[in-house]
């Protein structure tokens, strides 16, 4: 993968045609707004790759504590702290 060349939203909105013939052709854009990245033009193959997925089971009881001692009073407490 090549390193991707950066552009400002509003230089990206007026090249758009160039950059998706770009994207075509293997060579990705990172569109930034204010200096932070805020898209990315890539090509479609690019796509459905390193789409690494983690089963959500495996995060069973990691939260453990993080609630209290009990979920239920929590919750009740943070909703008539807004009352």
């Amino acid at each position: 993968m090549k390193t991707p060349a950066k552009k400002g939203a509003e230089q990206a909105r007026r090249n758009f045609p160039a950059l998706v013939e770009q994207a075509a052709r293997g060579e990705p854009t990172i569109i930034t707004k204010h200096g932070k990245p805020y898209a990315a033009l890539v090509p479609a193959s690019y796509l459905g790759q390193n789409t690494a997925r983690v089963d959500i089971r495996a995060l069973r009881g990691s939260g453990k504590g993080l609630w209290g001692r009990s979920i239920k009073g929590t919750i009740r407490s943070m909703r008539e702290e807004w009352r």
